[in-house]
């Protein structure tokens, strides 16, 4: 279910659930410019993706039964952002299958979209080989999956 940035932030995503996840830029996240650095995005998609881990899918990570790899990443920009600006991500899943699943990060700033990312995540055992998500997680999984 891939999308352009542009399509998939013009209409509502439509998901069972969408999980939400505030930031806020401080002048560290910014260049001289007084524009946000391209690669705090990425370090939010980890924050975002890791509150949503924790908060709905496993709280321990799922360590004792395997390892989340990512696979792909990506980002793109729609509007610069700045310092003291806060920021919402909307984090939605689409693609899932037993063993793999796609996270979309949706980011906002004062209501207007700024940058739309995704990445493929796949399961491993400790082994690193790659395996199925146990049930009850996909379940969990699947309620925040796009339509």
């Amino acid at each position: 279910m891939f999308m352009h940035a542009s399509d998939a932030l013009a209409t509502a995503p439509r998901a069972d659930l969408t999980f939400h996840h505030e930031l806020s830029i401080y002048l560290k996240d910014s260049n001289a410019y007084g524009n946000t650095y391209f690669a705090r995005y990425f370090e939010w998609q980890g924050i975002c993706r890791e509150k949503w881990f924790y908060d709905c899918i496993s709280r321990d990570m799922l360590k004792n039964e395997g390892v989340f790899i990512t696979k792909h990443a990506e980002q793109e920009y729609l509007q610069e952002t700045f310092p003291f600006q806060d920021i919402v991500c909307e984090v939605n899943t689409y693609d899932v299958k037993r063993c793999s699943f796609w996270l979309e990060f949706r980011f906002y700033a004062d209501g207007n979209p700024v940058s739309i990312g995704r990445q493929q995540i796949v399961f491993a055992n400790h082994a690193k080989h790659i395996t199925a998500l146990p049930e009850l997680v996909l379940k969990r999984i699947k309620r925040y999956e796009l339509r």
